[in-house]
């Protein structure tokens, strides 16, 4: 399955360069210092969680709208998204005056379904997972005469997303290693054929969700292979079979492919929002994720570029992922201990916990189904530390204070 001449060209994405230009932003590269310093080389975040739409799907869907005719202007198009396509499709159809509709799994975030009608863009839910709502976005083309715009899979769209990797070529020229995010493959085979052509030397390598990884198995095939699974927090790169078309860019053009855990993606989340004020969606963090766990070596000069791909996050996902972050990091854990049952009994554990700078978030006390004396009780703690050095800090003291408590699980 090699392509021979490049169905996208460089010349392809210069025109799409002129075409998104003042309608989508050239987002900023950032220098990471925390990142750096655990990585051991100078590490750029290309920020494409501050693009226009919270993505960089903006650049093929104005790409793609740019490129209509008459006639397929007045037909509409129809799409199908997780949410970060279908909401830059809404926003390059409204602004063109072209009617948008757009199928999103059930399961789709609920920011990005209310931002998608924002836009301008009329929504249908459907299916579980992105291919369900494929497979209902081309029957309706076909039915209603509607243009499909693909998410990922097409040429034009590819060109688009790879007006990211011309904006690192002219801002980071010292760039010798990028690591981008892969879902479907555009962004990934966009950025790949820039570089090959811009950044001569410099590696791509693609990251995907370890629970969502079709790219891996496909590669060693030549073929598509879908994923069994696409559980993941990591929504916008949660694409279980990799496209027809893309496929054979990122073979070319995508050095390597590694995988990060949610949990992994979860930490790097916490990082970018505490150290660089970032946030980040799951799929967006997959980049900073790998270089945080080393599954991507630092080159031995230049500098390396993580893009984050997109910053559409629910706040409640949020929520739920700072909490798996600060776990992942070892800053949030569940003590456990066993205490007289009389008034003041547990103060004394709670003041070695505030002396050592923990933070209760919970307290659970456990009578039933449990071995104790009539008068003893069972406590859990759920705490908010510093981390595993403070943890161990806590412990100690504890244990000096007489009590006998031990860490029960991570939080």
């Amino acid at each position: 399955m090699t392509v021979t001449e490049p169905p996208v060209t460089v010349l392809d994405v210069e025109r799409a360069a002129e075409r998104v230009a003042g309608i989508a932003r050239e987002t900023p590269v950032f220098p990471a210092g925390e990142l750096s310093r655990r990585v051991g080389a100078r590490v750029l975040l290309k920020a494409e969680n501050l693009q226009l739409t919270g993505s960089f799907k903006l650049r093929g869907a104005v790409n793609r709208i740019a490129l209509l005719d008459d006639g397929e202007r007045a037909a509409g198009v129809v799409a199908a998204s997780a949410g970060n396509h279908a909401q830059s499709l809404a926003f390059a159809a409204r602004r063109a005056g072209v009617r948008a509709t757009v199928l999103m799994p059930a399961t789709a975030p609920l920011a990005k379904v209310a931002a998608v009608r924002q836009y301008g863009g009329e929504v249908r839910l459907h299916g579980g997972h992105y291919d369900d709502a494929h497979a209902e976005a081309a029957r309706l083309a076909q039915e209603e005469g509607m243009t499909a715009v693909h998410a990922f899979d097409n040429a034009v769209v590819v060109a688009g997303q790879g007006t990211v990797g011309l904006e690192i070529s002219r801002q980071a020229p010292e760039v010798k290693l990028v690591v981008v995010p892969l879902g479907g493959g555009g962004l990934a085979s966009g950025i790949g054929l820039a570089v090959a052509e811009w950044l001569p030397g410099a590696r791509v390598v693609g990251v995907q969700a370890e629970a969502c990884a079709p790219y891996i198995d496909s590669l060693a095939a030549h073929r598509p292979i879908g994923a069994r699974s696409a559980n993941t927090i990591c929504d916008g790169i949660a694409v279980k079979r990799p496209g027809d078309f893309t496929l054979p860019l990122v073979e070319r053009y995508v050095d390597a492919v590694v995988t990060v855990s949610d949990d992994e993606v979860a930490e790097a989340m916490v990082m970018l929002l505490e150290r660089t004020k970032l946030v980040v969606e799951g799929a967006g963090a997959v980049a900073v994720a790998a270089l945080m766990q080393g599954r991507v070596a630092a080159p031995a000069e230049g500098q390396v570029c993580a893009v984050l791909s997109g910053g559409n996050v629910d706040a409640s996902l949020l929520s739920e992922c700072i909490r798996l972050g600060e776990t992942a990091a070892g800053r949030r854990i569940v003590l456990s201990t066993i205490v007289p049952d009389r008034p003041g009994a547990l103060s004394g554990l709670l003041a070695v916990v505030a002396e050592h700078g923990g933070n209760v978030v919970d307290v659970e006390h456990l009578r039933d189904g449990i071995d104790l004396h009539v008068r003893e009780t069972a406590i859990n703690l759920v705490l908010q530390t510093r981390g595993p050095d403070a943890n161990q800090q806590i412990l100690d003291a504890a244990r000096a204070q007489g009590f006998s408590v031990r860490v029960e699980r991570q939080a």
